[in-house]
């Protein structure tokens, strides 16, 4: 007869992961997305708004999130900085190797049949539509039962998509979003705005071709590791703005509590360089001399640490120096926006 089996030793950093996405799931204040440069689909959700809370999942009336994370992924927080202000974006990414990360990476639009993971009951018979954007670790899809929809993708299905009149009929009648990652899924139930139209506050999808053909999993300013690229991405609530990416009174606690993220989840390379920064500039010494990193996540993050001190600790006379010594070029900048601005 067999003996008992010996339990699998608890791995710290996936049962800390695990954790922090719980946590996150718990609050309204904090939004997800899932995609690469140029096709991202956000989920976010008002503090008042109602939600259903299922295994890993969180949905509305206006979208949701499923998160299915493998046993080997990582986390990685960083910031970044963000226009030419003094904004900056922060993220934790949940990554995995490439070979893992890598989806069907289809190149025309292609029927895939019934959602059978749709996140809400009423949604299980929709077709489900792989648009064909070639990205190797998302599959952008659409979701409908629209009759008149279905012939029109169907008429366009086998051709890359900006070839047919397909982006003109899913524009008019706004599909469900579906996002499908090797870590879960996003889904957007809001109207696809008018060409040149605002995206709606709450959850939404982005779709910028320009951008797309980049072949970017993820700006050069992430210190994501080699071999990983990130499948989803968390976005804490930021102490400078709100939800919509309105700016707000300072908040000290959301910015210590990023700075915990950090701490536990992100680069120490990056945080040595803010450390040092901050440092510097208050006991104040001048930029002259001070080693200055040359990579973009290092240039990045020294950025974010002058940006930082503006609201943590007001302006200076060695603050306004480094600012103007280390004025951030376009290539620091986030390529895909304002992501804090939702």
């Amino acid at each position: 007869m067999a003996g008992p089996t010996t339990p699998k030793p608890t791995d710290p950093a996936n049962t800390a992961v695990r954790q922090l996405v719980e946590l996150a799931l718990a609050d309204a204040t904090a939004g997800w997305s899932m995609g690469t440069i140029g096709a991202i689909a956000e989920f976010v959700r008002a503090p008042d708004e109602p939600a259903s809370r299922g295994p890993n999942s969180v949905v509305t009336a206006r979208g949701g999130i499923r998160l299915v994370l493998p046993d080997d992924v990582e986390a990685v927080a960083y910031e970044t900085p963000a226009g030419p202000g003094s904004h900056w974006n922060h993220a934790v990414a949940f990554c995995l190797s490439a070979a893992t990360a890598r989806r069907e990476t289809r190149t025309v639009l292609t029927e895939l049949g019934p959602d059978t993971g749709a996140l809400r009951p009423q949604d299980l018979p929709g077709v489900l539509f792989d648009l064909g954007l070639g990205t190797p670790t998302v599959d952008a899809c659409v979701r409908t039962t629209d009759p008149e929809l279905l012939a029109a993708l169907r008429a366009a299905a086998g051709r890359p998509l900006f070839e047919t009149g397909a982006p003109a009929a899913l524009a008019r009648h706004s599909p469900h979003r579906v996002f499908l990652t090797a870590c879960g899924r996003v889904e957007v139930f809001t109207p696809i705005p008018a060409p040149n139209g605002r995206s709606p506050d709450g959850p939404h999808t982005h779709l910028l071709p320009h951008l797309l053909r980049a072949g970017r999993t993820h700006p050069a300013t992430a210190p994501i590791p080699d071999g990983l690229v990130p499948c989803a991405h968390l976005h804490p609530a930021h102490p400078a703005v709100d939800g919509a990416g309105r700016p707000v009174p300072f908040d000290h606690r959301r910015h210590a509590a990023f700075q915990r993220l950090l701490a536990t989840f992100g680069d120490p390379v990056q945080g040595a360089i803010k450390a040092a920064a901050v440092a510097a500039v208050r006991a104040g010494e001048g930029p002259d001399g001070a080693l200055v990193p040359s990579d973009p996540p290092g240039r990045a993050a020294l950025t974010v640490a002058l940006r930082q001190l503006a609201h943590t600790d007001g302006p200076s006379p060695a603050l306004g120096a480094w600012r103007r010594r280390h004025a951030p070029t376009p290539d620091l900048l986030d390529p895909d926006g304002d992501r804090d601005a939702r």
